[in-house]
């Protein structure tokens, strides 16, 4: 491991030069990736993460010291950022607080948040055109303790079955856990409140089609440990989860990695990281590169949620999480 002392290095990023300092800290110790690993990993997928990124809101998951340290969530741009950084303003009713939030517009604000020891970032379903619409719905399944990731598979396999029969492309990444996600382009027609209703409806009809593998229950002590929850409430404000090819903050530096459906039933999540990615990113390019082609319509799941007799269970919907 180099000294404390190491000496910068600076990156031409398009017309900017980002400086990175202490290059040499290992953050990732299981193969002992560094700083500079890091930065040079999201430099290699530029086009997938400031896609993935661009005009969003984005929360930033730091670790100053390297993953197995302090972890901080930071959604204000701090003081002395450089001019050129793009930022929007997010207003939090519940404490009638403002944060000016990073909002990646090309690829150096992405590495001017990894010299601030960014490691994971976590956008808005929004765009600052209206942060108040999405124009992304998110499908997170998020096992239970005791599920299998072919119980993950199976019930992918499901929610691309309804998406067709909706006559919606969603696009299917590794979560960098033990989870998948799917996002679909929406038409940013509708508050949060309506698209995580429409989520809703989306989830409880997979639990329908799976009522032993699927769960929408929302307390966590209710759920079936072996069951797949399908986490509808990630689309409402202010919750965000990883971004495609956001790293993850653990030693093995694991990726949110865009897949093909066709790989649902061979991909390891695990094998996914900083070390695999870029070589993937090289020969298949982005498999999300698609997603802005087409926006959909919830109408048809909004009908759905109107038909089901059962309202959603209560949640933290309507609440804002804190202006780090």
């Amino acid at each position: 491991m180099a000294s404390k002392g190491s000496p910068a290095v600076e990156l031409e990023v398009g017309d900017k030069t980002v400086r990175i300092s202490n290059p040499d800290r290992v953050y990732f110790p299981a193969r002992g990736e560094t700083k500079l690993d890091l930065a040079n990993y999201y430099l290699s997928v530029g086009d997938g993460i400031v896609r993935a990124l661009r005009e969003r809101p984005c929360m930033l998951h730091r670790f100053p010291t390297g993953v197995e340290g302090e972890k901080v969530h930071q959604k204000r741009v701090p003081r002395g950022a450089p001019d050129w950084l793009e930022t929007v303003r997010i207003h939090f009713p519940r404490w009638n607080r403002t944060a000016d939030e990073l909002c990646v517009t090309e690829l150096a604000s992405v590495l001017w948040a990894v010299q601030m020891s960014t490691v994971e970032f976590h956008p808005w379903n929004s765009r600052r055109a209206d942060t108040e619409r999405p124009d992304e719905w998110r499908i997170d399944l998020d096992p239970m303790p005791q599920a299998s990731f072919a119980a993950i598979r199976r019930t992918a396999h499901t929610a691309h079955e309804v998406l067709d029969e909706l006559g919606i492309r969603g696009f299917p990444k590794t979560s960098g856990g033990d989870g998948l996600h799917v996002y679909v382009r929406i038409e940013p027609r509708w508050e949060f409140g309506e698209v995580r209703r429409a989520a809703f409806a989306f989830a409880r009809e997979i639990e329908r089609r799976m009522p032993r593998e699927v769960t929408t229950t929302w307390w966590r002590r209710d759920r079936d440990p072996e069951a797949v929850f399908v986490d509808y409430n990630q689309n409402a404000r202010d919750h965000t989860i990883a971004s495609a090819y956001s790293v993850r903050g653990n030693p093995e530096a694991t990726v949110s990695a865009p897949i093909e459906w066709g790989e649902i039933d061979d991909v390891e999540p695990g094998d996914m990281t900083i070390a695999t990615v870029p070589e993937r990113f090289a020969r298949l390019g982005d498999l999300h590169a698609q997603i802005d082609d087409t926006a959909y319509s919830l109408d048809t799941l909004l009908e759905w949620a109107d038909r089901d007799e059962q309202a959603p269970p209560e949640s933290s919907e309507g609440t804002d999480g804190d202006a780090d």
